[in-house]
């Protein structure tokens, strides 16, 4: 008996419903296996794949006669390739494959962005399987489009040097001005349950404590700690102590007065709305303060909050906090607590910081996000954001435009 012909179905032409249905059909009557099928459209223009296999009773002949007689009465075109049973053996043995999601975001994307990214990946030695847009179509006056844009690739093989991949797409980023990430594709990622965020700079677009400072007529001293700080050049217990001291006396009502002042970061209500539309729970660890972080947990939602007390006596600062402070290897702590209440793995967690204090918290995490970071930070997390909002974030978990809420 001859081994059964594998032949690969290619149909292209305008769109129209039932068409899939129809070709389907004939090869149904046929009785040939599908072995592989991918279809995408892209402005009304359908390109269809279908990997069959020709039963070896069929005769290839008038099977592929009467598949082009249906597609001549669909109005599309058909084209067929042979497929040598050897390079179908070694395409199933592919599939055990290295695969990663690399995640493009501009507010505008153009071919540089993309031929910059798709070079990349070529260069090293990996093949794109899927592009999908997750944002909505991009119309012609900028005015009306959507205020990003999002192509995430699909790519399989196994990169020689994946630091140095990720080093190339940081390289592009600041030249473009994109974000570019790259993550494993598994069902970790896909599965995702957890968000803790920092507070100050992350969620909030201010550091609480430099505000407090400039109330108190000390901000420059107490910022120029905070930058030290934010740059790992100085212990976090030791700053907070040292800009804490500056704050001595300060009256207890100035910090609603600064609650009251201090934005959310662009994207921040929407990000947090949809994640709980779609089942996540939410987390501030925050070396900021307790305080803020409250008002945060009622305005949002949020189902966690860990940050540092601020210590009152007789309606003033007193320069201390009260019991441990929240440093990096605490947040880390916490973060591992939370995913364990939850019963989570940490794969199905994502952090998201902007100091180096949140580097072990955004290291430990399965997905970890650098937001509008430091370099130090940028090289040190997993993925960096740096030109967009918050709610970018929804595409690097997989999420399109329309499905979520404005």
């Amino acid at each position: 008996m001859h081994e059964p012909e594998i032949i690969l179905i290619r149909v292209s032409g305008d769109d129209k419903p039932g068409l899939t249905a129809a070709v389907t059909a004939e090869l149904a009557r046929h009785k040939a296996d599908v072995l592989d099928i991918g279809q995408s459209v892209i402005h009304d223009t359908l390109s269809l794949g279908i990997l069959v296999k020709v039963p070896t009773e069929a005769e290839s002949t008038p099977f592929l006669k009467d598949l082009l007689f249906c597609g001549h009465k669909l109005g599309v075109n058909l084209t067929f390739t042979p497929v040598a049973s050897e390079h179908y053996a070694s395409w199933v043995d592919a599939q055990g494959k290295e695969r990663r999601i690399v995640t493009l975001l501009a507010r505008r994307l153009n071919a540089q962005h993309i031929a910059a990214v798709t070079g990349v990946i070529a260069r090293n030695g990996l093949n794109i399987d899927v592009i999908t847009r997750l944002s909505g179509r991009a119309a012609l006056d900028e005015a009306d489009s959507p205020r990003m844009a999002c192509v995430e690739f699909s790519v399989r093989g196994t990169p020689d040097d994946l630091t140095a991949i990720k080093s190339e797409f940081l390289a592009i980023s600041a030249e473009l001005g994109v974000d570019i990430a790259i993550q494993e594709d598994n069902a970790f990622r896909r599965n995702r349950r957890l968000v803790a965020f920092d507070m100050d700079s992350t969620l909030i677009a201010a550091e609480v404590i430099d505000e407090l400072a400039k109330t108190a007529g000390v901000g420059a001293q107490v910022s120029a700690i905070t930058e030290l700080a934010m740059r790992g050049e100085i212990d976090f217990k030791e700053s907070l102590r040292r800009r804490l001291r500056l704050l001595r006396g300060l009256p207890a009502d100035n910090l609603e007065t600064v609650a009251r002042r201090i934005p959310l970061n662009d994207g921040a209500e929407r990000l947090i709305a949809n994640l709980k539309r779609f089942g996540y729970k939410i987390a501030i660890i925050s070396g900021g303060f307790t305080y803020f972080g409250l008002r945060l947990k009622e305005r949002l939602g949020i189902d966690y909050v860990f940050a540092n007390e601020l210590e009152i006596k007789d309606g003033k600062l007193t320069g201390e906090v009260v019991g441990e402070i929240v440093d990096a290897a605490k947040k880390a702590e916490i973060l591992r607590m939370i995913a364990e209440k939850e019963g989570l793995s940490l794969q199905q967690v994502i952090a998201v910081g902007d100091g180096a204090n949140d580097l072990p918290m955004l290291g430990m995490a399965g997905l970890g996000i650098a937001y509008h970071a430091k370099p130090v930070v940028k090289k040190g997390a997993g993925q960096a954001i740096s030109t967009l909002g918050l709610d970018s974030i929804l595409y690097l978990v997989g999420v399109r435009d329309r499905d979520t809420l404005s």
